[in-house]
């Protein structure tokens, strides 16, 4: 379909730095480590080629040393023109032999042929982080010649593109939602991208949080973790919604809730994690006041629409980097990371730690696919959650902490409809 190239990185020569990196992630990842360890043994992904499209960080290249320990030839592009770490894929590329095609800052014509060099790796799991992957070979699939027998995916927006393209009768196979898992979402979307939005907040801007207006936009999984951080680093959280109930659960979680139009007049930090688009647009930027910032943790760079404050916007110019001023009549606002992922693009994305049990589900799925890819229609699936409870109780292993179990007589107990007053 496709030029074929073995790799294409920003500077090889960054390998040392990178390979240091990948090695302080590996030690906070006791479950990955504990599932490559079995992988090394059994090699269940033996003579499977599997094609990535994820965040190019540390956490995700021992991702790719896990899957390769299983015996799978792997190959890895970036889901995200800013999130790619230049040393670990130097490193990847000249310490671990991986084929990757990932360079932070690629425009779009580069992001997208990367995703079709990972197509000329003719995958038979495929691997994405938003679904560009998948969506790029489905755009394509009459010039597919080789067998795919099923796919993963990462995140919720990832998860939403895909339940659109099975409702449409288009989904051409099995998709496990990784997201969907509860070690995944409950951890990484809370935990992992509340800490880290922050992080990459701080390191742009090195704003003091404590007084701030903090427009948390959106209170999913994702938004629920921000407004908690944010909440902890001394901010006033006001959470917009569009959802009833959850717009219900922020107010007895303590957050002011309110409108996107009355929250624009007051916020001193917008943050947009819905994975919808033009969450913040054009009106709101001409409620808000001057000096407000404006950052996404959202798969996709549309929450925020950049074309309509680009039109308002008298020029623009770089402040720091990772910020834009648009300046408009009497004031300017600050744009974080292109309204791209705040998180990736100007911090180092989830502590590994967290990332452990996302990663690990990605892993345990590739190993579900191969073992029964014959029974699974062309349909988006959970991980079963016996494999979510044992990536569970392999993190508490190794975190040392023991748990009860249901004694013989409990088990008879919440089995019965008999016992009662």
């Amino acid at each position: 379909m496709f030029a074929k190239k073995e790799y294409d990185i920003a500077d090889i020569s960054l390998s040392k730095d990178g390979r240091k990196k990948i090695e302080w992630a590996w030690k906070d990842m006791p479950v990955l480590k504990m599932i490559g360890e079995r992988f090394e043994k059994e090699k269940p992904l033996k003579g499977i080629k599997i094609s990535c499209c994820l965040h190019v960080t540390t956490e995700t290249a021992n991702l790719m040393l896990t899957l390769k320990k299983g015996g799978a030839e792997v190959c890895l592009c970036a889901s995200n023109p800013l999130s790619t770490q230049d040393d670990v894929a130097a490193s990847l590329v000249k310490d671990f032999g991986i084929k990757v095609f990932a360079i932070k800052g690629e425009d779009n014509k580069t992001y997208y042929s990367h995703i079709q060099s990972a197509l000329n790796h003719k995958p038979n799991i495929t691997m994405d982080d938003g679904a560009d992957l998948i969506s790029t070979i489905h755009k394509n699939w009459n010039n597919i010649d080789f067998h795919i027998i099923g796919g993963t995916e990462e995140t919720t927006t990832g998860v939403i593109r895909l339940k659109a393209l099975k409702k449409d009768g288009n989904l051409k196979y099995p998709v496990i939602a990784v997201n969907d898992s509860m070690t995944k979402h409950m951890f990484d979307n809370r935990y992992g991208t509340g800490q880290s939005t922050i992080d990459g907040i701080l390191r742009s801007t090195n704003i003091l949080l404590c007084g701030k207006n903090f427009v948390v936009c959106g209170y999913g999984w994702c938004g629920k973790g921000l407004a908690q951080r944010a909440k902890g680093a001394g901010a006033n959280v006001i959470v917009t919604e569009v959802d009833e109930i959850k717009a219900l659960e922020a107010v007895m979680d303590g957050y002011s809730v309110m409108s996107m139009d009355e929250a624009a007049e007051i916020g001193d930090i917008f943050v947009t994690v819905t994975g919808n688009i033009n969450v913040i647009d054009k009106r709101h930027f001409l409620k808000m006041k001057n000096g407000a910032i404006l950052a996404n943790s959202g798969h996709f760079n549309v929450e925020i629409n950049i074309k309509r404050l680009k039109e308002i916007a008298k020029y623009k110019r770089n402040v720091r980097p990772f910020v834009e001023e648009y300046v408009l009549d009497g004031k300017s606002i600050y744009l974080l990371a292109e309204g791209r992922l705040i998180n990736l693009a100007a911090a180092e994305g989830h502590p590994a730690s967290v990332m452990d049990m996302s990663f690990s589900n990605q892993a345990l799925a590739c190993e579900y696919l191969v073992k029964n890819s014959n029974k699974l229609e062309k349909d988006v699936y959970t991980l079963p959650e016996e494999l979510d409870r044992e990536i569970a109780s392999l993190k508490l292993k190794s975190l040392g902490i023991k748990i009860d179990k249901l004694t013989e007589e409990q088990k008879k107990y919440l089995s019965s409809w008999k016992e009662g007053t």
